[in-house]
């Protein structure tokens, strides 16, 4: 009990510490683990036993016999669920054809060079050396999310590395099936054709369990099958019921129907799948915080000795700065990406939860059959993983400014709101190459956004989830729009200092708008205009205009024509270069170039 109780405390405060010092929960989740596991029993256990023992060993342990392995796959494939859920097709449009070689060409690549390399390097056997190969072919969205999240990237590349962590999970996993099929069925001219029929029945009954059964769930929570309080432990059974069955009839499929199920529901039109997204999280996150501890609790001092040498230093080397870089610029021949673009991207590639769970599994598996050099296969993956998210967490966002991708001016405008008011304004930027994102927890403004082409987040600001949105990491104005001047307060309170970098505003509220000495500094578009003007402006003439200013006086002129006009809201300024500025509600005292601009504002258009 003690044990048990201990793994989900230390678990949580390691997210804490991940949280706080903004960095991969990995690392302080696989050191807690090496602490009370291996370190534990060497250095600090009077009787030499670990603190944490995963597998039942005597009167001491968590899981008897092959119950961890069990445990590992089916928290894996919960955690492989959540990833798919959160692949959308249309952050793809730009970069697909890159992701699609970084899961193919890329994966062939670090599968047959880092294969050479262990197998020179440790003189591992041929076979094990694939499999070490295919375990660390994943990168993982659970590492690569916290790295991007404090770097502002251009949404192109942060697209495509988060979009490769979680497609190429099951990639890996299932190259690493396949190669271990080949070990455990042994030589000779058969095992070659037994394996690749395995790996058929991996990939049919992997993507006909996964495609079935999510169309089957997005029914019964359309349709109001399941009442509302079961419908996330539900699907949660939903889930463990395709992994288990599709593992049953192709062993080892369980992942890929995961990752398939998961993906279709996350493109599908399905009622309350934000709320099912949110539960899932959250079960992710304790799951990753238990496994990581018990993975690297069950490691020996005796296995991570076998690390003690040059070997290991040389092996990384190679992985890190040869195998992946040679992936990526291959992958990313005569795409859109710029040389440094390719160069970050080689550069982050952190290994992450599901090439540590298959190692282990495999690994232990190996072992327990007796195959020789098995035992060099979880400590040299936990290595990698380790070695990976450490280097990409401390150095990443010092290499994109090195490479020249770090977005210094972040220029995207996150709206919050996503109103027809807020339509209007996010496609008028939208046209005027900015990057615009609106947020609003009314779901068929959601949808309205989405019909016209916009970047839309279904969420409420009151919830931390928006800050693991990597789309928003080119942010740099925020824009309350809503009609509860509460909400935009908040919202300027809590987002305004992620967001906000070039400037945090709001719309006036009704008190505001009604007291002349009252005009809030983060004041938006006009001291005489709150949101229900810019709503009657819009519904009578929903467009925005745009009319020359010659200098300061005609721009004044054209301000005072506007706060005594209720049809005319000014909104921003276009200077000579085409760059957009928005207008606080404290309009006058403006400091933009007027030459040769433009005043862009909403309703009726000025007569000649």
């Amino acid at each position: 009990m003690v044990e048990l109780a201990g793994i989900v405390i230390l678990g949580i405060l390691a997210q804490w510490v991940a949280w706080r010092f903004k960095i991969p929960a990995i690392l302080p989740l696989i050191l807690i683990g090496l602490l009370v596991g291996p370190i534990a029993a060497e250095y600090l256990s009077e009787d030499g036993n670990k603190w944490i023992e995963p597998i039942w060993n005597g009167e001491k342990g968590l899981f008897p016999g092959e119950g961890l392995y069990y445990f590992v796959s089916l928290a894996i494939s919960i955690i492989l669920f959540e990833g798919g859920l959160t692949l959308k097709l249309k952050e793809i449009q730009n970069v697909g054809s890159v992701i699609t070689k970084l899961i193919s060409l890329g994966s062939l690549v670090t599968f047959v060079l880092a294969a050479i390399a262990v197998y020179y390097i440790f003189g591992l056997d041929l076979k094990l050396s694939f499999l070490f190969s295919a375990l660390i072919i994943v990168t993982g969205p659970t590492v690569i999310t916290p790295i991007l999240r404090n770097i502002p990237l251009k949404q192109d590349v942060s697209a495509v590395l988060k979009w490769e962590g979680i497609l190429i999970d099951p990639i890996g996993a299932l190259v690493a099936v396949l190669v271990f099929e080949f070990i455990s069925v042994g030589g000779g001219g058969a095992f070659t054709k037994t394996a690749l029929i395995e790996f058929g029945k991996i990939i049919l009954f992997g993507t006909t369990f996964g495609f079935t059964f999510a169309h089957a769930l997005k029914f019964v929570i359309n349709k109001k099958l399941v009442p509302h309080y079961l419908l996330n432990v539900f699907s949660l059974s939903i889930v463990l019921l395709v992994f288990v069955m599709s593992d049953v009839f192709a062993h080892e499929s369980g992942l890929l129907s995961v990752v398939v199920m998961g993906m279709v529901l996350g493109n599908s039109k399905v009622e309350n799948l934000k709320e099912l997204l949110h539960f899932k999280e959250s079960l992710s996150v304790l799951l990753i915080s238990i496994l990581f501890i018990l993975l690297a609790a069950n490691i020996s001092m005796e296995n991570l000795m076998l690390l003690a040498n040059w070997k290991t230093a040389a092996l990384f080397a190679i992985v890190v700065f040869v195998v992946r870089p040679i992936g990526v610029f291959l992958s990313t021949h005569k795409s859109s990406l710029s040389f440094n673009e390719k160069l970050f991207i080689s550069w982050v590639g952190p290994r992450g939860i599901v090439a540590a769970g298959i190692a282990s599994l495999f690994g232990s598996k190996l072992m327990t059959k007796g195959v020789i050099g098995a035992e060099y296969i979880t400590p040299l993956v936990f290595m990698i993983v380790l070695g990976t998210v450490l280097l990409n967490a401390t150095t990443a966002r010092f290499f994109a400014k090195i490479v020249g991708v770090f977005l210094r001016s972040s220029e995207g405008v996150l709206i919050i709101g996503a109103s027809n008011v807020s339509r209007l304004i996010g496609d008028y930027l939208r046209n005027n190459n900015r990057h615009v994102v609106l947020v609003d927890s009314n779901m068929e403004n959601i949808k309205k956004a989405h019909e016209s082409g916009l970047n839309a987040i279904n969420t409420n600001i009151y919830s931390d989830s928006i800050f693991d949105d990597i789309e928003l990491n080119d942010v740099g104005y925020l824009m309350a729009l809503t009609a509860n001047p509460d909400i935009n307060t908040y919202a300027i309170d809590k987002l305004g200092e992620q967001f906000g970098e070039n400037g945090s505003f709001r719309l006036v509220s009704k008190s505001e708008m009604l007291d002349e000495n009252n005009n809030p500094k983060e004041g938006l578009f006009s001291h005489t205009d709150d949101y229900h003007s810019l709503q009657n402006t819009t519904e009578a003439y929903p467009s925005i205009n745009e009319i020359e200013i010659s200098d300061k006086n005609t721009y004044l002129k054209l301000i005072s024509l506007t706060n005594k006009d209720d049809n005319k809201i000014p909104l921003f300024i276009k200077d000579q270069k085409g760059e957009l500025h928005i207008i606080p509600s404290s309009s006058e005292t403006i400091d933009v170039e007027l030459t040769d601009a433009h005043l862009v504002y909403l309703g009726k258009p000025f007569e000649d």
